[in-house]
């Protein structure tokens, strides 16, 4: 299957303030305070990726270090990941929500602790994000079609994104299974295609619409 990039014409509408429900599908985002920089070298970036895996998790969790102790410990999420794009200045992600307040337990864990990280490393103090985070209901199939291509492919948009990413691209596309993995649900989106390849080419298609068509995509990009 192979569908139409055209946008569905209601994506900006759709992508509102909602309570966060069990179940649901959710765009969450967020990105320095005052535009900083939050990823500075790779290994900030790595951090913060070992973060994502780390603190998603129902029981309360302590420091990765110690987390490194319970590598093999089975571990009930707070939420699912479907789709991810790690920026120099900002993140997306599309996740569900597994556990009742899992999204807000999940994002105040991973900025906090990631906060804590960064302040320490890069010897300052005070807020590294942009309030808590930013969350938009996916409530049709075709946004989260369309959102997905967008996420994914994110870093083509900038040329910040370029010098230095990480995105769940690869996990949708690729058949190599040596490079970590988080996205436990993209099935969601794969499954409505005939192969990957139709997805590369269903994305790669609706990247070009939005770069021709930027003002409707102006809230996504901001």
């Amino acid at each position: 299957m192979y569908l139409a990039a055209k946008p569905p014409s209601g994506i900006i509408k759709s992508m509102r303030k909602v309570n966060l429900a069990v179940g649901e599908i959710y765009h969450i985002f967020n990105r320095g305070v005052d535009k900083r920089i939050i990823f500075n070298d790779q290994k900030d970036l790595e951090r913060f990726f070992l973060s994502m895996v780390s603190f998603n998790s129902v029981e309360p969790v302590g420091s990765l270090y110690e987390q490194s102790f319970q590598k093999d410990k089975i571990k009930k999420p707070l939420v699912n990941f479907i789709a991810y794009n790690l920026l120099p200045n900002h993140f997306h992600f599309i996740l569900e929500q597994v556990s009742e307040g899992g999204i807000s337990e999940f994002m105040k864990r991973l900025q906090g602790g990631y906060t804590w990280y960064f302040n320490k490393k890069h010897k300052r103090s005070g807020s590294l994000f942009q309030g808590t985070f930013k969350s938009k209901h996916i409530d049709s199939n075709e946004y989260l079609l369309h959102l997905s291509a967008y996420i994914n492919l994110n870093d083509k948009l900038g040329g910040l994104a370029a010098k230095l990413g990480k995105s769940s691209w690869q996990e949708y596309i690729s058949l190599d299974k040596s490079f970590s993995k988080i996205c436990v649900k993209k099935d969601i989106v794969l499954d409505q295609f005939d192969s990957k390849k139709d997805y590369e080419k269903f994305s790669l298609s609706s990247l070009e619409d939005i770069k021709s068509n930027k003002d409707r995509y102006k809230e996504l990009e901001e």
